[in-house]
């Protein structure tokens, strides 16, 4: 079958099918024809429809056979999965065909690996090779430089919830909401450090705040299974506990993952969401309660709080455990309204500027230039 023609410089996303890729591009428009055309992630052999990883793009037998289907490669996530020559055969690849490759730095620190090692030479190999390099902060861009040589230029993240929502009117609610969602215990998740400073902060926080305090736990149902890979046992115990006999305040909600209608509902029906981070760099979680007006207590992890702007508040290193009496006047400073959020006027603008400067990236590639912080398009 032959695709049908499409406007604009074609740009081939590793992943398209991630509402980062989503939102950096214009919103739709009949008004006038695209500057960018975003090409749909190509079939996975024997995955279900919809999966996009490993992705067919990222295999340099691939790129050859079609490098006429599109005018640049932009690459996001799934490159852990190739070894280092699988890479650079890849990289050779492209740079045989002429076909320029953006990367964008959106991990510095895999959220998904305890061994760093391998993920480190990787972006070594990618920040050296690629024609365009961006990141979603300045303090990324600082380290990858003083890692890697080469500065990224900074474009930020955009919003992450839809549109049309951005507006909607926070949930009205007598009490503090604390809410924390362990989902399946993510490799860089560690909610022990946190959790029991957390239970033993909760009732303290009536007499400092004048409103009664409530922490809303959910977990997917396999964190409860002992043979689940990231099973911890410690916390299995706890999370036990607390559902035959909850303490007044605190609620454990233990079901099947939330579609993205559910989850945007659930983070704005907390007032606080904690985020027991072991590491990061950024977080589209920060980016969603940023859209929601939802404030963020976390440890002092990657760039949350430059990206979250405003409304992400750091309890100390992520390797020692709060202390209740800290997570109290933290708390305590949450309780007073919600952060302000930029709402969907912002949020149209600022991803229009995106699109604008992510064309200009392409553009600057398709011609030929090195394209990051010190060279920008």
């Amino acid at each position: 079958m032959v695709p049908e023609p499409v406007s604009g410089v074609r740009v081939r996303h590793v992943p398209a099918a991630h509402p980062y890729v989503e939102h950096v591009h214009a919103l739709p428009s009949t008004a006038s024809a695209p500057a960018v055309a975003v090409l749909p992630d190509p079939p996975v052999p024997g995955a279900p429809p919809g999966q996009w990883w490993p992705h067919p793009a990222l295999e340099e037998a691939w790129v050859r056979e079609h490098a006429h289907e599109q005018d640049v490669l932009h690459v996001h996530f799934g490159v852990e999965g190739r070894s280092l020559p699988e890479l650079r055969a890849w990289l050779d690849a492209l740079a045989d065909l002429g076909l320029p490759l953006v990367h964008t730095v959106h991990d510095v620190d895999h959220p998904h690996l305890h061994d760093q090692r391998h993920h480190r030479e990787q972006l070594a190999l990618l920040v050296e090779r690629a024609d365009g390099l961006l990141t979603l902060s300045e303090g990324a861009a600082q380290r990858v430089e003083r890692e890697h040589g080469r500065r990224p230029l900074v474009l930020p993240h955009p919003h992450v919830v839809p549109m049309d929502l951005l507006d909607r009117p926070r949930p009205v609610h007598e009490e503090l909401r604390i809410g924390m969602h362990l989902k399946s215990l993510r490799t860089n998740v560690t909610p022990m450090r946190v959790l029991p400073a957390l239970l033993e902060a909760v009732p303290h926080l009536a007499a400092r705040t004048g409103r009664p305090a409530v922490l809303e736990i959910r977990a997917h149902p396999e964190v409860l299974d002992p043979d689940f890979t990231r099973h911890d046992e410690a916390l299995a115990r706890l999370l036990r506990r607390l559902l035959d006999d909850p303490p007044p305040g605190v609620e454990v909600l233990v079901g099947p993952r939330l579609d993205n209608v559910q989850l945007w509902a659930a983070l704005q029906a907390v007032d606080v969401s904690v985020l027991p981070y072991a590491w990061a760099t950024h977080s589209g979680w920060v980016e969603a309660c940023r859209d929601l007006g939802t404030w963020v207590l976390s440890p002092d992890v990657g760039h949350l709080e430059e990206q979250g702007a405003g409304m992400v508040i750091a309890w100390g290193p992520p390797h020692q455990a709060p202390l209740p009496s800290r997570l109290v006047d933290l708390l305590a400073l949450c309780a007073a309204g919600p952060p302000a959020r930029p709402g969907a006027q912002a949020r149209a603008a600022q991803r229009a500027e995106l699109a604008r400067r992510h064309a200009q990236v392409y553009a600057g590639v398709i011609d030929g230039r090195r394209i990051d912080g010190g060279s920008p398009p």
